[in-house]
């Protein structure tokens, strides 16, 4: 019979690390992934003769350094590298703002003297914090359970573990805590600084992959998200995967590989087995059928119920709620290879400023009125748009002499109105996006000779990701710790025994951290341990 232990649906980074982890248990496992390769979000592709680059996830920070470790994936080829410089803010006006170390405190100065000493405070205090809900990361939240028993004194137990981390913060960082997870990021942005180009820096991290406004309630959540990263032992700073995403991935599946796992490419899930309420496989899309003791998903959690899960095996309840679990992050990315660097007015010629983010947004107005131009028409007319040129880390991706850059750009409605389609609508869009960067790198669209669009409905046919959303869910409050992806399953076990979630739709949420694929495999083992013992 063709069985196994562990059948894990998606060879995303959250689903190998979860294989990994299981393999290196000494369970059976088994990854099948619908694509021809492995990686989901996170994969490096030629996309233009002689040009590479990362496809869809493009920069390194919330990748866990347990994890790393755990796998050993140095061992197994992979190198990051940080940027020079953190973040680039080119103004209209000819005045930016570039932070990284050394750089920070003199370029905000030039803005404002106030903001300069300001800054230090802010970031300081969301260290605090990020520190603390760090200890969160690797860990499940408290789950709700029905009913008194061993499962709810267990959760008891858990939500004391989480309360004494929490205790840990002073009284006012509790304060901020609650403003992080309750208010917009514009008004607590707007509170501490004047300079526009500073506010931009933090606002710009609240809505990454998130479809609202910087005056949204619960942005400033997606703001302290962003502030859980490091890279090579330093906090709160983002780097370049040697070879783009795909060279994480691809040592994660190495990792996983060499302590058994097999990982199968090209092959779909159509349906989870379920039997007497127990999910016990899977059915490919080719017919052929994979037992297991236990079912992993790394797809998104409204995916995985809707279309895979026989809709009989579920309650109605359950079934009605994660039909409404929100999706949507307003992304449309785009790769393109460049004869050259761009020149910014602000900053011309090259530089450090070109390994950094260079964020087009320059002030939270302007973010403010991006989302409510998409939410209105479609996508907005003046869109956000964050330009990374890895090549400048990684000579390994472009001919010499030349380029290749990443624009991660916002906003854009997931469904267009009225009936219209992203396929009609790409290509006028790509423009648009490559005339922004024009706008602040004059001569930038000249230098375009290839070019990779991906809209939110491209992201949702090739990678799984419903609306486009890279997180696999909204980072709402409604959406978070406890209730990812739902009050009572924050344990990573969904409603049928043996079904367990380990993708990004689960806690902590989105970005390359693998966390969720951790936490998930230890709920696996746990499990077992007591089944099998």
């Amino acid at each position: 019979m063709n069985e196994t232990d562990v059948v894990i649906i998606g060879a995303g980074h959250n689903g190998l690390t979860c294989a990994a982890y299981l393999a290196m248990a000494g369970l059976r496992v088994r990854v099948v992934e619908r694509r021809k390769v492995v990686g989901g979000a996170a994969v490096t592709e030629e996309f233009v003769p002689g040009f590479r680059n990362s496809v869809a996830a493009y920069t390194v920070s919330l990748l866990n350094p347990q994890i790393i470790a755990d796998l050993k994936l140095a061992d197994h080829g992979l190198r990051i590298v940080e940027r020079r410089a953190q973040n680039f803010l080119p103004a209209p006006d000819g005045s930016y703002l570039l932070t990284g170390e050394g750089r920070t405190a003199e370029s905000v100065a030039r803005l404002s003297p106030r903001d300069a000493a300001e800054i230090d405070v802010f970031s300081r205090e969301l260290e605090a914090i990020a520190d603390v809900l760090r200890q969160f990361v690797l860990r499940a939240p408290p789950n709700v359970v029905e009913g008194f028993g061993i499962g709810a004194v267990s959760e008891a137990f858990n939500a004391l573990g989480s309360a004494n981390r929490l205790r840990r913060l002073s009284l006012e960082q509790q304060r901020s805590l609650l403003d992080l997870f309750t208010r917009s990021a514009g008004e607590m942005l707007d509170e501490r600084f004047e300079s526009d180009l500073v506010k931009a820096l933090f606002g710009f991290d609240a809505i990454v992959g998130n479809y609202a406004s910087p005056y949204a309630a619960g942005s400033a959540y997606v703001m302290l998200h962003h502030a859980f990263g490091e890279v090579n032992g330093k906090k709160g700073v983002w780097g370049h995967a040697i070879g783009g995403m795909g060279a994480i991935t691809q040592a994660m599946a190495r990792a996983a590989r060499g302590h058994g796992a097999e990982i199968e490419t090209d092959a779909g899930v159509r349906e989870v087995i379920v039997e007497k309420g127990r999910a016990c496989g899977v059915i490919l899309d080719n017919g052929e059928t994979i037992r297991a003791k236990y079912v992993a998903s790394n797809v998104n959690p409204k995916l995985l119920y809707t279309r895979l899960v026989p809709a009989g095996a579920l309650a109605s309840e359950f079934l009605t709620r994660i039909s409404r679990w929100q999706n949507g992050s307003g992304t449309f990315r785009m790769n393109v290879a460049l004869t050259t660097l761009p020149s910014f007015t602000a900053l011309p010629g090259p530089g450090d400023h070109l390994t950094a983010g260079i964020i087009i947004a320059p002030d939270l107005g302007y973010m403010d009125r991006a989302w409510r131009d998409a939410h209105d028409f479609g996508w907005s007319r003046a869109p956000v748009v964050e330009v990374l040129i890895p090549s400048m880390l990684d000579d390994s991706l472009s001919p010499p002499g030349q380029h290749v850059a990443s624009l991660f750009c916002q906003h854009v409605a997931p469904q267009l109105p009225d009936g219209k389609s992203w396929d009609d609508h790409r290509e006028e869009v790509a423009d648009l996006m490559i005339a922004t960067v024009d706008r602040y790198a004059p001569d930038f669209a000249s230098t375009v000779i290839g070019r990779q669009i991906l809209s939110p409905l491209d992201l949702e046919r090739r990678f799984g990701l419903l609306g486009g959303d890279i997180f696999h869910g909204a980072l709402t409050l409604n959406q978070l710790f406890s209730a990812r992806p739902m009050l009572g399953h924050a344990d990573y076990r969904g409603p049928l025994k043996g079904l367990y979630h380990c993708g990004s739709g689960a806690h902590p949420g989105g970005g390359v951290t693998g966390a969720p694929g951790h936490n998930s495999a230890r709920a696996i083992l746990a499990d077992h341990r007591r089944l099998f013992s």
